[in-house]
């Protein structure tokens, strides 16, 4: 018996696997090739066999058994087995046996199928503000275990890797957590994450971008508002001095319009004091003429109550009183027009 060769052996689901199988011994009628398979807490079982010039697979298996085959010429050495679109179940230890006049060789082969980790997901957690802290954290929801995580940082554009901040800490329980300590403006850029194991890998990344300082942000926010009040208080002078000169203006169209309204506009203006004297001494005078012109000027009506038509004049009446009686009061009805005769029309 030959010694045995133990082979392991990782795949991917869903790829195609050649379990290797040689052996020397030449064609003949006596050749059996059997291959086995063990898996844990598990009977172990035929898969497929050469026997008596012909193939056989075990029909128990179903529809699995059609992706079973010899992969090469096993009459002349090559007894490999060839196992088409892998599933999880098919890991397990596999066991070759060929046997031909009494002498049987043994390979075996532990094979293990993985599933490669699934694009993961990047995110990240805190303020990115100057001495602050962020944490990124990188996680793949589907993948066979054990997946390690590996945080790099992107460099020249994408170009190269290169390492982490000095102050970057990585959590050793977790590595799929780092976390970037006291922000500076070198911090910025691109972090990305692998996810692997033994059959494959996927990668995402995060961008860590730098804002200004709270305090900055805080003077720009003051010198904005400073601005926005000086703007308004400008404003509000140009409308209280545009509102000055309207309602200035109002009332100088106003008051000449309260003057018309309450004055009134009499046609008649008063002569001159000289004049006024010179007509009562000479009515002083002469009581004939004084009476006369009065009696005629009390038959025409001064013009501002000139609404009625003027009467025929009557004959003039001379006053039965001495010159005494002038220092006297004067009668009422000869009084008004003695006032007229103080006015001239205009």
């Amino acid at each position: 018996m030959a010694a045995d060769a133990q082979i392991e052996m990782k795949k991917v689901v869903g790829d195609n696997a050649t379990l290797p199988c040689h052996h020397q011994f030449p064609t003949s009628e006596s050749l059996d090739i059997e291959w086995l398979l063990q898996k844990p807490n598990a009977k172990q079982k035929v898969l497929i066999t050469f026997f008596g010039e012909r193939v056989y697979t075990n029909e128990a298996m179903g529809s699995e058994a059609s992706r079973l085959s010899f992969a090469g010429e096993y009459l002349s050495g090559d007894a490999s087995l060839l196992i088409s679109d892998l599933l999880l179940t098919d890991s397990g230890e596999y066991s070759c046996k060929v046997k031909s006049g009494g002498k049987i060789t043994w390979n075996r082969v532990n094979l293990i199928v993985l599933v490669k980790p699934s694009k993961p997901r990047c995110w990240m957690d805190g303020k990115l503000l100057e001495g602050s802290d962020v944490k990124l954290s990188c996680k793949s929801s589907d993948g066979s275990d054990p997946i390690h995580y590996k945080w790099e940082r992107v460099l020249d554009k994408g170009k190269s890797l290169g390492k982490l901040p000095n102050l970057a800490l990585i959590d050793l329980k977790n590595p799929e957590i780092v976390t970037l300590r006291n922000l500076t403006m070198d911090s910025a850029g691109v972090y990305r994450c692998t996810a692997s194991n033994d059959v494959g890998e996927e990668n995402c990344t995060v961008e860590v971008t730098m804002q200004s300082d709270v305090r900055e942000v805080g003077m720009v926010a003051g010198v904005v508002v400073g601005i926005s009040l000086a703007v308004l208080i400008v404003i509000l002078i140009i409308w209280l001095v545009f509102r000055k000169k309207e309602k200035k203006k109002y009332e100088e169209e106003e008051t000449p319009n309260e003057i018309r309204e309450d004055a009134e506009a009499p046609k008649a203006k008063l002569v001159k004091p000289n004049s006024l004297s010179s007509s009562r001494s000479g009515s002083s005078r002469s009581g004939a003429s004084s009476t006369q012109s009065m009696v005629h000027n009390s038959a025409s009506p001064p013009s501002y109550t000139s609404v009625v038509p003027p009467k025929t004049p009557e004959p003039p009446v001379t006053p039965k009183y001495t010159s005494r009686n002038l220092s006297g009061p004067t009668p009422p009805t000869l009084m008004v027009p003695a006032q007229t005769k103080a006015f001239q029309t205009v």
